[in-house]
């Protein structure tokens, strides 16, 4: 609060008035985007147009970062709107950096832009700032981990089918005197309770586009192609830590490399997950981190275990999860992947994601 509130009064008293002052009156729309851009700070991380090198000069990148946050502001579906939309409102447009309509950059000239956002990890490195610069002195109470579907539009990749195919009654009762059976092969959970480096871990989870499924609320299986974002919210829906992996990763296969990147972001009390983390190696890691881990019981056997009243009780803070992923989806552009591949699906979520983490923080001072 003591970094905020200095900023959102800036904002209030001294950055509106002088914008207004230049180029007229704003919207609402308008000024959420200006506030978004003055926190959020993503063309420091961009370098400026080049100079003195031979050959038409590169269209600047920074106001192109700035116009691919407003893209998502604006929930705007695809770039070649967004252009029309830079060119029609003259607003819009300095808000970004460009004076003239004939300044705004080609639809292929924002792709290629893109696509260096996306290489570099560039929003996602701005989130990873911004997390850290305003939370990381913050003590949260709850983490609220989960995951949600992301479709694309893009063929999923074929699975491996196995050469052998085994017999399923091979390895079971008492081995034979002199019989050799392989040793088994520790589950993806298994192995990064072992002691698995972040980056090993991260460079396990599958991120090729394929075929997920799970079941709704309702009980009902529903299929998609595509991705899965899973995320960890803290109070208030502000996403602490992001990874995309392919459709079929089950929620628990990410629980813990995620868990790893917040908890150096971050300090918190409570991870709150549903029955899909009930593992008893995401328990252990969460009590390794010094948390109080809250998981809704299985039922794998047939019986519920039921939580006591003080633990179902922080369990309904859960709801920041379903909250977070609901902002992304319908006001920030998680409705609209028009790219394909990971990373530059993931860098389109990631600018969704670093507006609403600049938003939901604004909104700690008012």
């Amino acid at each position: 609060m003591d970094l905020l509130s200095p900023i959102w009064h800036k904002i209030q008293r001294t950055l509106f008035p002088e914008i207004e002052e230049d180029i007229g009156p704003l919207s609402k729309k308008q000024k959420q985007l200006i506030a978004i851009l003055e926190l959020a700070r993503v063309e420091e991380l961009v370098n400026g147009p080049r100079r003195g090198y031979v050959g038409r000069p590169e269209d600047d990148r920074r106001a192109m970062a700035r116009a691919f946050v407003a893209k998502t502001v604006y929930n705007i579906p695809i770039t070649k709107a967004l252009i029309e939309q830079l060119k029609s409102d003259k607003n819009l447009r300095q808000i970004c950096g460009w004076e003239l309509k004939e300044q705004v950059p080609s639809e292929a000239s924002f792709s290629r832009a893109f696509a260096e956002f996306a290489n570099t990890a560039l929003p996602a490195m701005a989130h990873t700032a911004l997390i850290q610069k305003h939370q990381s002195l913050r003590l949260v109470g709850h983490i609220s981990k989960d995951s949600s579907a992301i479709v694309a539009r893009e063929k999923p990749v074929k699975k491996e089918k196995p050469d052998v195919k085994q017999n399923k009654k091979a390895g079971r009762g008492r081995p034979k005197k002199g019989e050799q059976r392989p040793a088994k092969i520790p589950t993806r959970l298994e192995r990064q309770i072992a002691g698995m480096s972040l980056q090993d871990m991260l460079d396990d989870l599958p991120t090729a586009c394929d075929v997920g499924s799970k079941k709704n609320s309702r009980g009902y299986l529903e299929t998609w192609i595509g991705y899965k974002i899973h995320a960890d919210w803290a109070d208030g829906e502000i996403p602490i830590s992001c990874l995309l992996t392919s459709a079929s990763v089950h929620d628990s296969q990410v629980a813990i490399p995620l868990a790893e990147i917040s908890a150096k972001r971050v300090c918190s009390l409570y991870d709150l997950m549903d029955s899909a983390y009930d593992a008893p190696q995401i328990k252990a890691f969460s009590q390794s981190l010094g948390h109080v881990p809250i998981i809704d019981s299985n039922q794998r056997r047939g019986v519920k275990i039921e939580m006591d009243p003080a633990k179902a009780e922080r369990f309904k803070s859960r709801t920041t999860a379903e909250r977070g992923f609901s902002l992304l989806k319908d006001n920030f552009g998680g409705n609209f992947v028009r790219v394909r591949g990971h990373a530059k699906v993931f860098a389109h979520l990631m600018f969704g994601i670093l507006a609403i983490t600049a938003e939901q923080l604004l909104r700690l001072c008012t």
